[in-house]
């Protein structure tokens, strides 16, 4: 995404330090992870042993921090006393606050640090595309009896279908000639498939699919696994967690974990569906959720992956159109190259579905 108007911090300063640990405590630092968003960080104390996860919330990416916070305290709350799930436990500040402003005016909260633990970037084998599907379908399933209302927006129509294509149909309108002659059989293929935003609206308009809490970054890099035995531990990163439809998160997990390379990847030719990931995915899944399911939303549950992938497809093609003015570029014509990948991408799946399940909508 492109770098907003404020500074992330590289390293944690004292007065933050000061704000989750004791003022005459020795400590080590580390960051963690690349930073993309959220800029976190290992606070481990070395007279008490106890270690912490210090992160600055982006407040250009989410406009109100404070909804971030809330809506993982109103989850907290909600499994608090139950070990039927784990939720990283939410660090208290001295004032029984769980977040602190810094001077400069950044966001900052922590957690515990869950010890001897690992995340993935990708699965290596369709096991651990099973067992996190089966992770992100485990707290839909424990959150059916929660008030998805009851949590804020943090990013406005994330997932809206319909929106995305509005915006794309806006970039048709202020694109250059160069860029719309480039991406015309990207644009076409996109127009051909309006019927997918099509069926988005029918979906939020029916009440045969219900509105839920989701976790909207559903992927394996969200998961946290026991170094040791390979076992999930829980997820982790509920930041978008809000209101949402059944495709979300198996369709972000189809999307990330399904192909056989993520959307950097410009070997067109190769990119394809990987099966067995696929059948792993959407089986875990369905293990937990299919007595939550509607019978409609079992009816389409092969269109969650058509869904999330063309409404990428379409953010990465309108980003181009648009001059790059979102996600971050290496080189001139990544996004064109992002979005042709998701078109290769979704045609694959499209043939798949019709072969292997005769899918198609």
């Amino acid at each position: 995404m492109q770098s907003g108007k404020f500074t992330m911090k590289k390293s944690l300063t004292k007065e933050v330090i000061n704000a989750f640990s004791q003022p005459d405590e020795m400590y080590t630092i580390e960051q963690l992870g690349n930073g993309l968003i959220n800029h976190t960080f290992k606070l481990s104390e070395k007279k008490s042993g106890k270690t912490l996860l210090v992160q600055q919330i982006n407040k250009n990416v989410f406009k109100r921090p404070e909804d971030v916070q809330y809506n993982y305290l109103k989850l907290w709350q909600y499994k608090n006393g139950t070990k039927e799930i784990r939720f990283p436990s939410p660090v208290e500040l001295k004032n029984s606050e769980a977040l602190f402003i810094d001077s400069d005016g950044n966001y900052w909260r922590a957690f515990e640090f869950l010890n001897d633990t690992e995340t993935l970037n990708v699965p290596h084998n369709a096991e651990q595309a099973y067992t996190t599907a089966k992770t992100f379908g485990q707290i839909t399933a424990f959150l059916s009896s929660f008030d998805a209302e009851e949590l804020n927006i943090v990013i406005p129509d994330f997932h809206n279908l319909s929106f995305r294509y509005k915006q794309f149909e806006d970039s048709l309108k202020n694109a250059n000639q160069e860029r719309l002659k480039k991406a015309a059989s990207l644009i076409n293929e996109v127009q051909s498939r309006e019927k997918y935003k099509n069926f988005y609206e029918q979906i939020i308009s029916s009440p045969d699919f219900l509105k839920r809490v989701m976790h909207h970054d559903a992927k394996i890099a969200n998961v946290l696994f026991d170094k040791k035995t390979g076992h999930v531990i829980c997820a982790i990163d509920f930041d978008t967690t809000m209101p949402g439809y059944f495709f979300s998160d198996l369709g972000d997990m189809i999307r990330s974990m399904a192909c056989s390379s993520d959307e950097h990847n410009t070997d067109f030719e190769h990119l394809h569906i990987r099966k067995d990931f696929y059948k792993a995915i959407v089986s875990g899944y369905t293990e937990v959720m299919t007595d939550y399911l509607t019978e409609k939303e079992k009816k389409y549950i092969h269109s969650a992956g058509l869904i999330m992938i063309y409404m990428q497809a379409v953010r990465f093609i309108a980003d181009y159109l648009n001059n790059d003015i979102y996600y971050q570029i290496s080189y001139k014509e990544q996004n064109f190259d992002r979005g042709l990948n998701q078109i290769t991408l979704l045609k694959n799946l499209e043939q798949f579905l019709s072969e292997e399940y005769n899918f198609s909508l």
